[in-house]
């Protein structure tokens, strides 16, 4: 009976720890703040392309999507940033159900077309190449699109915008949906990005991380990466990364 008891406790051990390692596979956080200033950058991400920066402020609103319950608790928004039209950036339920009261709203024009003014009269269209000044903050449309043949038909270049905004001090880039453009590769000075990949609809990790490896930006997150086949392997894009320049930060958060 005692060797009986022995065993089982070792067999629980042996569990518990095989259990805590299969946690530790992908390391998450829930949000992410820079420092303790009041005007520390907070990064909160909601779910897939879905995102919040807030400094200050500024509470930057990413392609909101989720309804009202995924923003319980949350500021309203004094800037909303929209990528493209697809049901995982665009959601007209989601924004009529948000406070827009104090809110811009910066969309390329194929999105800014879907937007009744019932739901927001405040929309500024700003499309691929072009920059504009939001209460002093620089916001400059990014191309997105495929490259791949097969991938054509997903993004085609010029309806959406991928964006680079200069918050609290720092350049951030969040790619939208898109694959390893050259307008991406060719990018200077990114402190923060966020950069998808997933497939069929943008890129394979291998593809993302070669373009990151490219523009260099000082810390990266990858987002937008599950596909109709499941999750991309972020641990790969990591190490893909690292193995070649430790001195990017791959950062993960909990979007799914």
């Amino acid at each position: 009976m005692k060797s009986y008891t022995t065993l089982l406790v070792v067999f629980v051990a042996l569990l518990y720890l095989n259990c805590k390692d299969e946690k530790k596979t992908i390391e998450t956080a829930e949000s992410v703040t820079e420092n303790t200033a009041d005007d520390a950058l907070k990064i909160i991400p909601i779910e897939h392309a879905t995102l919040i920066l807030e400094s200050g402020d500024d509470v930057i609103y990413v392609d909101p999507t989720g309804g009202a319950e995924a923003f319980k608790g949350q500021k309203p928004p004094t800037l909303i940033l929209i990528t493209d039209i697809h049901g995982d950036h665009l959601s007209l339920k989601t924004l009529d159900k948000l406070n827009l009261e104090n809110s811009k709203i910066i969309a390329p024009k194929a999105v800014a077309d879907k937007i009744p003014s019932t739901t927001a009269n405040n929309v500024k269209v700003l499309n691929n190449g072009e920059t504009t000044i939001v209460d002093e903050l620089s916001i400059e449309a990014i191309p997105m699109y495929n490259l791949r043949e097969e991938a054509l038909k997903f993004h085609e270049k010029g309806r959406g915008n991928g964006y680079v905004l200069t918050l609290n001090n720092e350049r951030i880039y969040i790619s939208g949906d898109t694959e390893d453009i050259p307008e991406m590769r060719n990018l200077k000075n990114i402190d923060k990005a966020f950069v998808c990949m997933n497939l069929p609809y943008t890129m394979p990790v291998e593809s993302a991380a070669s373009a990151v490896l490219d523009f260099k930006p000082k810390e990266i997150y990858p987002y937008h990466y599950r596909g109709t086949a499941g999750f991309s392997d972020i641990n790969q894009f990591k190490s893909m990364v690292n193995e070649k320049d430790k001195s990017i930060k791959v950062t993960f958060l909990e979007w799914y």
